[in-house]
């Protein structure tokens, strides 16, 4: 039998960030073998994560950032079990790893930034040994990006929700300082769409479909019911998309008129948002 010592342990678990008791079985299964170990610990990570496979996962981190000429904005969702294992620092820097890496690498999907490389593995490898460390189903939910000539990035205190924006003009004061009020509305007011013809169809007909209902429901004449809809449709668009909202900066005007104030051609080319939960 290998003589394990102290330092072996220690020596090990700096190179996987494993704990010091799975360190050590590790070395002892392995009779000192440091390659052998490396190996067991993987094993006890795929093993963990195939037997968490079916247990739901909506805790998490959701992290946010732009690239280095600010032009691209990226956003990433890793999701685990618990608040407490979401409020780990190490969970929480490996997610900015991550994310990080998706911005080097200039990923644009989750399912991309998965076959990255790390550290010489895949990124679902390298989740797969945090699963075997934190004993949690963890799983990279989202991974979005946003172009255009400005970009922007709000991360929520707690870190359970962020948002990405991109403008078509490039940077200036006033947009930069603009940019940074977008994202936050999108954070606050969750629109579902950046205007009223970006909307997708399917959400139109059934808000037409709940408008009627609610409009027969409340004794309406039926050659009104459509009219009626109609009109819960338009304040649908005014509480739902971007540019139609009441800016919460500025209670009087929405979104769209600041940015027009700001630069007469200024918009909103996409966004993102995301949060747990949703």
């Amino acid at each position: 039998m290998a003589n394990i010592t102290a330092a072996d342990v220690n020596k090990l678990r700096q190179q996987t960030g494993a704990g010091m008791m799975d360190c050590k079985k590790a070395l002892v299964e392995a009779e000192g073998d440091f390659e052998k170990a490396i190996e067991i610990l993987r094993k006890k990570g795929q093993k963990v994560a195939n037997s968490r496979a079916d247990r739901e996962a909506n805790e998490g981190v959701v992290l946010a950032q732009t690239n280095l000429d600010g032009t691209k904005a990226y956003a990433i969702m890793l999701n685990c079990e618990t608040d407490f294992v979401a409020k780990n620092q190490e969970i929480i820097d490996f997610t900015k790893s991550l994310l990080k890496i998706g911005v080097e690498k200039g990923c644009t999907t989750a399912e991309e930034l998965l076959s990255t490389d790390m550290n010489g593995r895949s990124v679902q490898d390298n989740i797969t040994d945090m699963i075997g460390k934190t004993g949690e189903k963890l799983e990279l939910n989202r991974f979005e990006v946003v172009a255009g000539s400005r970009a922007f990035a709000y991360i929520h205190q707690g870190n359970r929700l962020s948002s990405i924006a991109a403008f078509n003009q490039p940077a200036s004061e006033k947009i930069d300082q603009l940019g940074k009020e977008v994202v936050m509305q999108i954070a606050a007011m969750s629109p579902v769409a950046i205007d009223k013809d970006d909307v997708d169809p399917k959400i139109i007909e059934k808000e037409l479909e709940i408008g009627m209902e609610l409009a027969r429901q409340e004794g309406k004449p039926e050659n009104m019911v459509e009219k009626i809809a109609q009109g819960k449709l338009n304040k649908f668009f005014k509480e739902s998309t971007l540019l139609n909202q009441e800016s919460i900066m500025d209670s009087k005007k929405t979104v769209g008129q600041i940015l027009k104030e700001t630069h007469n051609d200024l918009t909103v080319v996409a966004f993102k948002r995301l949060a747990l939960g949703r």
